[in-house]
């Protein structure tokens, strides 16, 4: 077990593969399940390729002594095996299973039990797999089992196909940004590309989440809508952005809206259902009509809330309110946390700015931006104060215009 001499350009592949892997929030929730419903001591996800076997994430319960960034000789695993017939291997137990009785793969690792179920990528790629082994044998091959082992996979699969996209969206603008005058168009192109596999995991995760009796599968559920929340905010910036800079602007719809009220009420569920580890405070209260767009203030309140649950202290709550004063609608959004710095206080509604304390995936720096841009297009304003003590706050002031 250790890191076998494999070339530069493929060592740099595989610690961006194992990054990949340990972005998904659900992947270790997923380990200990497997663990816990198979009785098994050691699961994990493997990158395995034509020459090498590399763990991208384990949960070693049997002191097995392999971390992720460990490597197998690949011929010496059964993933090996399941690789070239890119099929799943079960074995309940090495000492009387027909097929595997002395293989080497038991010998040397000491295995008593084996599953080992392929990740393939919706493009037909070979990431790797998810797998089990123990030293003493386990039922594994019943048919729950495996389904669980398969659908953990495509799940695994699904969040690294959408990572990488995400990933390579925040590449090309990084590139763009520095030298490309063609980089809007490029943007919305692949902003489009990128909405499609959405519903996908958004479908998944809502039936993970109705699996009430299944605690394990609400948790994996929740992140995985928490993890297609931020794509679904990240793919909006990034067309509003391109749509801004290729002149066109952010275009509204204004309209009559009477229920404004109830439209901000089903921002903030989402919101509060995707990150049910925060506390979000709502005082709501529009009494009269609005002339605006809807869905675009809907969206305001979204990025607002965003930036506050990315960038605001867990221990204080994020308190959102709304009121009509002086025929102008008052929508604020505030958090605790640390301070922004005076000197950047007129720089958050630049595009790309972040704050320099900001966590690696916290977003492209486009929300505030858009925000910006809305309040704008409806004739209103966006202020932002911020302290120690009192936190920070984001209060937009909009017409009613009726």
């Amino acid at each position: 077990m250790n890191n076998l001499p494999i070339g530069n350009d493929e060592d740099a592949d595989i610690a961006l593969d194992i990054e990949a892997v340990q972005r998904i929030d659900a992947v270790p929730s997923i380990l200990r399940m497997i663990c816990k419903n198979t009785g098994m001591g050691f699961a994990a996800v493997a990158r395995v390729t034509e020459q090498r076997w590399t763990a991208c994430a384990v949960q070693d319960e049997v002191n097995f002594g392999l971390a992720a960034g460990g490597d197998l000789d690949l011929h010496t695993t059964l993933c090996f095996e399941s690789r070239a017939a890119r099929a799943s291997i079960v074995i309940d137990n090495f000492h009387t299973d027909p097929v595997y009785h002395g293989h080497h793969t038991a010998q040397i690792y000491k295995l008593g039990s084996y599953i080992s179920v392929p990740i393939i990528l919706p493009d037909g790629s070979y990431f790797g797999n998810l797998c089990a082994i123990d030293p003493n044998p386990a039922e594994v091959s019943n048919p729950r089992t495996l389904r669980m082992f398969e659908v953990f996979a495509d799940l695994i699969a699904i969040q690294l196909a959408n990572e990488g996209r995400h990933q390579a969206t925040e590449a090309a603008l990084r590139h763009e940004r520095e030298n490309s005058s063609l980089r809007e168009q490029f943007i919305a192109v692949l902003g489009h590309d990128l909405r499609n596999p959405l519903s996908a995991v958004s479908a998944t995760a809502e039936l993970l989440s109705l699996r009430k009796n299944e605690p394990d599968l609400v948790k994996i559920g929740q992140r995985l809508k928490s993890t297609t929340l931020r794509m679904a905010r990240l793919i909006d910036d990034v067309m509003d952005f391109a749509r801004g800079r290729l002149g066109s602007g952010i275009g509204v719809s204004i309209d009559d809206v009477d229920d404004l009220a109830m439209a901000l009420r089903v921002v903030v569920a989402e919101v509060r259902e995707a990150n049910p580890d925060r506390l979000l405070a709502d005082d709501l209260v529009i009494s009269a009509r609005v002339r605006c767009d809807r869905t675009r203030v809907q969206q305001l309140l979204s990025n607002l809330l965003g930036n506050a649950v990315t960038h605001g202290a867990a221990e204080f709550p994020v308190r959102v309110r709304a009121r009509i004063e002086d025929d102008e609608l008052l929508l604020s959004v505030l958090n605790g946390g640390n301070a922004i710095a005076p000197e950047s206080l007129s720089k958050v509604f630049e595009p790309y700015w972040r704050p320099a304390t900001s966590k690696p995936g916290g977003g492209l720096g486009l929300g505030l931006y858009i925000c910006k841009q809305i309040v704008s297009a409806h004739g209103g304003t966006l202020e932002v104060r911020s302290s120690a003590q009192e936190g920070t706050c984001f209060v937009a002031r909009l017409p009613t215009g009726v």
